[in-house]
């Protein structure tokens, strides 16, 4: 974590051992429901962490929110791109950006990530798990590859959730944005990894809306096929046959949208409280297709990943 404040959390549960790992009591969460209390769904003025955020998907959001008159907090993994967006941002919006790097596989610098949006702006009302990562392909991914993956793919939104989702019951309120992808309801040609944690995010995201949606925290996951992103144009020029296909696979599925057109079609879910975010509308139809005959769906799926092996 580049920017350390030293701003006291008082985050609403027990946290005790040292900064890498501690232990979590988690009884305040407890899923009894009061009656619901709604969250606003105008972002003007709300205070939003957006992890990814030094380009991309997670770019867009940060320029989007900011626009829409939220202040928000770009981390990346890399500061200098979380910093360079953040100045783009303040630029055109003076004042409604701050940037940290921040590896999200660590549990304390998320915690610092929530301290830096308090210090600068206040308590987080929108988290945007958002930051990502493809894997290896096929079989050859190793024991660090899964390891990986999981950490920042799934496990970064559970501890994001542990530490913010006590705070927004306490406040009657809170919004969880998870990036996850189409490969998570359908599958991802070549990159297991990809495909495994994409569906745990999915399930993640949909346990924390089933859980405590009734107790005013709001959940809401991006399932996005083809992006023009930094991790689109890797697979492309991937040397394996594998992550070609897949790169192949995304490409022709449907259109390639740009980040920007991802992130208005998250903030339009999220001004309608909606869970499932699918930018590319042919997701559902394929969706329904996989859920009416899952061995015909696994049957097509196979002969698809043949013909486009064929032409890598």
């Amino acid at each position: 974590m580049v920017i350390r404040p030293t701003v006291e959390l008082d985050v609403g549960f027990k946290y005790t051992g040292g900064a890498h790992h501690g232990h979590i009591s988690t009884g305040a969460l407890a899923p009894h429901a009061p009656p619901r209390r709604g969250f606003a769904v105008n972002v003007a003025q709300r205070v939003a962490v957006v992890t990814g955020g030094g380009g991309g998907i997670g770019g867009a959001l940060v320029a989007r929110l900011a626009r829409e008159g939220a202040r928000v907090v770009v981390a990346d993994l890399d500061a200098d791109t979380a910093r360079a967006v953040s100045e783009k941002v303040n630029a055109d919006h003076p004042g409604s950006t701050v940037s940290a790097g921040a590896d999200v596989s660590d549990t304390a610098q998320i915690q610092e990530l929530i301290a830096l949006a308090e210090s600068a702006f206040g308590p987080v009302d929108l988290y945007f798990a958002n930051a990502g990562i493809a894997g290896a392909p096929g079989l050859d991914a190793g024991e660090q590859d899964w390891d990986l993956s999981i950490d920042v793919n799934l496990r970064a939104h559970i501890r994001a959730a542990r530490l913010l989702v006590p705070r927004w019951l306490e406040r009657g309120e809170g919004y969880f944005v998870s990036t996850a992808s189409a490969a998570g309801l359908l599958t991802q040609i070549g990159s297991a990894t990809y495909a495994v944690t994409k569906h745990a995010a999915i399930g993640f995201a949909e346990w924390l809306s089933v859980t405590y949606g009734d107790r005013g925290v709001h959940v809401s996951c991006l399932c996005p096929m083809g992006v023009n992103t930094r991790m689109l144009s890797l697979g492309k020029d991937s040397g394996d046959a594998l992550g070609r296909a897949a790169a192949q696979a995304v490409t022709s599925a449907g259109d390639v949208l740009e980040p920007a057109e991802v992130a208005d079609a998250v903030l339009a879910a999220i001004e309608e409280e909606r869970f499932l975010i699918l930018p590319h509308e042919d997701v559902l139809d394929m969706y329904r297709q996989k859920g009416s005959d899952y061995d015909r769906w696994l049957r097509g799926m196979r002969r698809y990943q043949n013909s486009l092996l064929a032409q890598a």
